[in-house]
């Protein structure tokens, strides 16, 4: 792109600050591989305790965040094969070490002092330089204005269907999920008249043209006639769109329902709506990456019978037998705090590291100041490292009768190493085989079986929101665009926080990238995306951004250089937990055989907790597994 192209664009604006290398790729570059000159250099002239600083606030940092640079060095070093043989051993030892201080992490942390009793001494390590793992809070200042955003995990997704321990959890942290019906305004938008679009482009389209209004379900795609006229593609494929939509056919004559859903099932959508609707090609791009945000894949790597679920068209004529409600669709998705989930991972510090959070309540969570220097106070009970590394987890001797686990972590460039009676691993499956060299293969081969769902959540700070209410949108569906989706943020306003409720006020926006590749089996797709991301610098986000905003929104005169005030790229290599896809997988694999159970067995004192344990990415399920790990702990033996 042209240098007068990116003055267009504000490229030159000062908005943001690029953080710690400037989110370059240093994965690949040899000159910052693990255990280079340059790389250690950089570590070791890293501030040991940089927390301590009054000036250190995490989620005020903008630029590249997420899996940020400084976080996965070391990982990789060891992946690679470093080894760490001279670490020094810290005059210190634990009850229970935590690797991990993601939401599963701080919840066994929890968990683990609520049975062995609030005296019981626990230490958390965690790589990035804010606790919550992909529970990140961003923040965003206008004047004196506080905007707040999610930069991962973002809602208590049905939470009243929640496992007793996991709502148990959220009940002693103070969270009163009803009070979302009052803090989440569900009528703004659409009080407005604002409603969802879709922004086709015209790399992929022929023309850039954004059409508002469509679909009755937050999920499915659906065009009323006027809409559908308009899309940018041949009349042929407008035919066949208009057919999938209204017309009722079986298109699995002769099956019962049963057959049917296990048929959709082993199809992908793609290949229902060519082999089976018979579309034009044309429709096929439509819909490609409308199941992104669930699956960080496309049509062509999610089943048919996923999409049923969904409320894609073509099923009408179907006679698919009606199944209940999900937990999912039964709820309202309203149970969302300004900084999505990173409120919940705020809380449980609260009660574990007193004076870490100031306050007493849900409502007051959201608007207080962490302060970083109490997370690794030698006078607390439960303490917090933040940008310490795990480079092995191994027993004192040996796993079966072994009284201590010794961990060694890298800090600073320098690798330490603290032993406690107990180790639970609430860090990333894939992980865990590295740390734990003497697990047995098969424990290893069933960790390193899933591959996180890679996926880039982008927050844009912008100096109003009046070009929404111009075009009469709140969200934007963009199927073949740089970022998939961009929409306001949620309206909820809790405590002191207020959102910015009329569109004359600056507001955050919410981006969606997810990385993938179509046509290559599902894991492969996440293994390209990783990659991709890992060798994406922050200015190749920042120009999409700009450039696609000023497209998409071109129209109620939005101007990227003028009303872009800042960004923040979050950036998750190692994203959602890997989910079944019944695509690619066995359909009858008894539970006991599924990879992450077989992960997640003990080994010896070593304990593993993480949504990755049980295949689902949900908030819900990283308590669950923090709360198994410790049951495994302090009932002396599994408890599934």
């Amino acid at each position: 792109m042209s240098n007068e192209r990116d003055r267009v664009l504000g490229m030159n604006r000062g908005i943001t600050r690029r953080d710690f290398l400037n989110g370059c790729a240093l994965t690949i570059g040899a000159s910052l591989t693990a255990g280079s000159p340059a790389w250690l250099e950089m570590m070791a002239a890293a501030d040991t305790a940089p927390e301590k600083d009054p000036s250190y606030y995490p989620p005020a940092k903008t630029g590249m965040r997420g899996s940020h640079d400084g976080s996965w060095e070391v990982a990789h070093g060891m992946r690679d094969g470093q080894t760490w043989p001279d670490a020094t051993p810290d005059q210190e030892s634990y009850d229970l070490i935590v690797v991990g201080g993601g939401i599963s992490g701080l919840a066994a942390a929890y968990f683990f002092r609520k049975f062995a009793g609030s005296n019981s001494k626990i230490l958390v390590l965690d790589n990035h330089d804010d606790f919550g793992g992909h529970a990140k809070r961003n923040e965003f200042k206008t004047g004196k204005r506080l905007l707040i955003g999610y930069g991962g995990t973002q809602s208590l997704e049905a939470p009243h269907h929640y496992s007793k321990e996991a709502f148990g959890l959220l009940q002693e942290l103070g969270i009163e999920v009803d009070r979302f019906h009052k803090y989440f305004d569900q009528n703004l938008y659409k009080g407005m008249g604002l409603k969802r679009a879709t922004f086709f482009d015209k790399e992929t389209f022929g023309v850039d043209r954004l059409l508002s209004g469509f679909g009755t379900h937050y999920l499915g795609l659906t065009y009323p006639p006027e809409i559908l006229a308009q899309i940018p593609v041949s009349e042929a494929a407008r035919k066949d769109l208009a057919r999938l939509q209204e017309t009722k056919v079986d298109y699995l004559p002769g099956l019962s329902a049963e057959e049917k859903r296990r048929k959709l099932t082993k199809i992908s959508y793609k290949d229902f709506l060519l082999q089976y609707v018979k579309v034009d090609p044309e429709v096929v791009k439509i819909f490609q990456t409308a199941p992104h945000g669930l699956y960080a894949v496309g049509i062509d790597a999610v089943s048919a019978l996923d999409c049923v679920e969904m409320d894609y068209p073509g099923f009408k004529g179907m006679k698919l037998e009606s199944h209940e409600d999900s937990p999912e669709q039964a709820e309202p998705y309203i149970f969302h705090f300004p900084d999505g989930n990173a409120s919940v991972a705020r809380l449980l510090v609260r009660s574990l590291i007193p004076g870490a959070v100031p306050g007493t309540t849900m409502e007051d969570v959201v608007t207080s100041r962490a302060n970083y220097a109490r997370l690794d106070d030698p006078e607390s009970a439960v303490r917090i490292r933040l940008s310490s590394t795990a480079v092995r987890a191994k027993h004192v001797g040996n796993p079966q009768d072994a009284n201590q686990v010794e961990v060694t972590y890298v800090r600073g460039g320098k690798a330490h190493k603290v032993q406690a009676a107990h180790c639970v691993l609430a860090c990333y499956n894939m992980v865990i085989p590295y740390l734990c060299q003497e697990m047995s293969q098969k424990q290893k081969d069933a960790l390193h079986y899933c591959v996180k769902l890679p996926l880039v959540y982008t927050n844009v700070q912008i100096s109003n929101w009046e070009s929404f209410r111009k075009l009469g949108v709140n969200s934007i569906y963009a199927p073949g665009a740089y970022f998939n989706g961009a929409s306001l943020d949620f309206p909820v306003s809790i405590g002191e926080y207020h959102f910015p409720s009329t569109p004359q006020e600056p507001c955050l926006l919410h981006l969606l990238r997810t990385p993938c590749k179509p046509g290559l089996p599902a894991k492969e797709q996440y293994r390209s995306g990783r990659y991709e991301l890992m060798t994406t610098p922050f200015e190749v986000f920042e120009r999409n951004i700009r450039d696609q905003l000023g497209r998409m929104l071109a129209g109620g005169g939005f101007d990227s250089a003028r009303d872009i005030q800042g960004i923040t790229v979050n950036r998750w290599p190692h994203g959602y937990a890997y989910e079944y896809n019944p695509l690619f997988e066995p359909l009858d694999r008894p539970d006991s055989e599924r990879p992450c159970v077989i992960g997640r067995q003990p080994f010896g004192r070593i304990h593993i907790a993480n949504s990755d344990a049980d295949g689902h990415a949900y908030t819900n399920i990283a308590i669950d597994q923090g709360y198994r790990a410790v049951r495994e702990i302090t009932a002396g033996g599994k408890d599934r």
